[in-house]
């Protein structure tokens, strides 16, 4: 609806315009238009329906109403103008104009609202963000309090511990000394008074009474050999040893807890992947979900692709992730050969290559019942049992890729500060079997099996 232009010739209050004069270039309300409709000069001007700024409304060049729009340069123009400056252009009513650009308009303003609501959804998704990290950071703190309060417990535990055991140990030497300090003390009374007797009797002068007293001395009782009497100081061999081996069971225990919590984190971002068939080496048999791969033994025809690989007995999965956080696992029981982890679209796919980060390369490699990540050199991982399951972990944005025994439920290895600029698919690699039959069982692609 217009706004209510007011009448330019009303003083005082302004009453409502009825109609603008385009010969006038005003606008008049009722009363004030009356001699427009009476006076026969002022009859032959041209009355619209009201309209406020006439003065822009009027062509400057021509001092007629800008009417017309002209396409090609994209401005309103008079009749006048189009039989001038803009006589070879196509012009069109405004109105025409007009309704062409208000679905422009309402297009634009619903792209508008669209984006609007992207960014309000980003506000809310960095918001959840924000919120799942400060969760992930609060259990990690708790998780950390907890783990460290068991060993400042179990520390405070073991010194309790030592210091008993040393002060025990303590107070039965000393108590052994304080025997034997009373044992000759008492040797030394015992020994005192027959000094005395002696003294006595040596002093007597009648040889009767000496003679008869000396019968009656009695016979000393054997003495003791001190010499090989000695207070020996205790034994605190081993003590502190065995503290430090209560301690570090202690540790153990929490870092087990601490591992099965960790596993437990990323098995939240599990993906659902399957195997590639257009990437596998000829010698490769897939199974029909894409979940398992093992080495058949014979090079099939295949056509050319330039996804495939050629030289090495290896395949990726059908999807690839370029952020975020991805986790699978992949059952590698029975096996004595292979190499899994997750690799850049760009690796090279027809030559021999050493699979190494440098390379594009994150990867696992088990042969021998030896464990190595391969990186130049490689690293050597312990081995505490034979694996059954390995787990992979990445968080693309943060340059991690972690290694995990699902069932010890045991960190095998971290490589980080990793530089991640494209697409990353995970890697298997079943490797070859022997004419015995040695290595022939697959790598499969396992569902996640999240325990309490």
């Amino acid at each position: 609806m217009s706004p209510e232009v007011p009448c330019d010739v009303c003083t005082g209050t302004q009453l409502k315009a009825v109609k603008s004069c385009l010969m006038c270039l005003t606008s008049y309300c009722q009363t004030h238009l009356e001699p427009h409709q009476r006076v026969a000069g002022l009859k032959k001007h041209r009355l619209v329906e009201p309209m406020d700024r006439l003065d822009d409304r009027m062509c400057k060049k021509h001092d007629r109403l800008l009417e017309l729009f002209c396409k090609t340069e994209q401005v309103c123009v008079c009749q006048f103008c189009t039989e001038t400056y803009h006589k070879s252009h196509p012009v069109i009513p405004l109105k025409e104009e007009y309704e062409v650009k208000t679905a422009q308009l309402g297009k634009l303003e619903a792209e508008v609202k669209q984006l609007i609501q992207e960014r309000q959804k980003n506000i809310q998704e960095i918001k959840d963000t924000v919120k799942r990290i400060k969760a992930d950071a609060d259990r990690e703190i708790a998780d950390g309090v907890q783990v460290l309060t068991a060993l400042i417990r179990c520390i405070e535990k073991c010194q309790d511990d030592l210091n008993q055991m040393v002060k025990e140990k303590l107070k039965s030497t000393e108590k052994q000394a304080e025997d034997l300090i009373k044992e000759l003390e008492q040797e030394i009374e015992d020994l005192t008074n027959r000094s005395s007797e002696v003294k006595q009797l040596s002093q007597t002068k009648d040889h009767l009474h000496f003679l008869q007293a000396f019968r009656s001395l009695k016979d000393p009782p054997p003495p003791r050999d001190w010499t090989t009497v000695e207070v020996r100081p205790p034994s605190y061999a081993g003590t502190l040893r065995r503290s430090l081996d209560q301690l570090e069971e202690t540790l153990n225990m929490e870092m087990e807890k601490l591992h099965d919590a960790e596993l437990k984190r990323v098995q939240q971002y599990e993906v659902d992947v399957s195997l590639d068939p257009d990437t596998a080496h000829p010698k490769l048999i897939l199974s029909e979900d894409g979940k398992q791969v093992h080495d058949g033994g014979v090079k099939k025809e295949l056509p050319d692709n330039p996804k495939r690989f050629t030289q090495c007995i290896s395949v990726l999965t059908r999807q690839s992730f370029s952020s975020g956080r991805f986790y699978f696992e992949v059952q590698v029981k029975d096996k004595t050969l292979w190499s899994l982890g997750v690799a850049r679209e760009s690796i090279d796919r027809k030559d021999w290559t050493d699979r190494t980060p440098e390379t594009g390369y994150w990867t696992l490699l088990y042969y021998q019942d030896v464990l190595v990540f391969r990186d130049n050199p490689d690293v050597r991982l312990p081995l505490r049992a034979e694996l059954q399951k390995v787990g992979v972990f990445v968080d693309y944005d943060e340059g991690l890729v972690s290694f995990y025994d699902v069932e010890a439920r045991v960190h095998l290895y971290s490589a980080t500060g990793c530089i991640f600029s494209e697409p990353l698919y995970p890697f298997l690699s079943p490797s070859r079997h022997d004419y015995r039959g040695n290595n022939s069982a697959p790598l499969i692609i396992s569902p996640v099996n999240q325990t309490d």
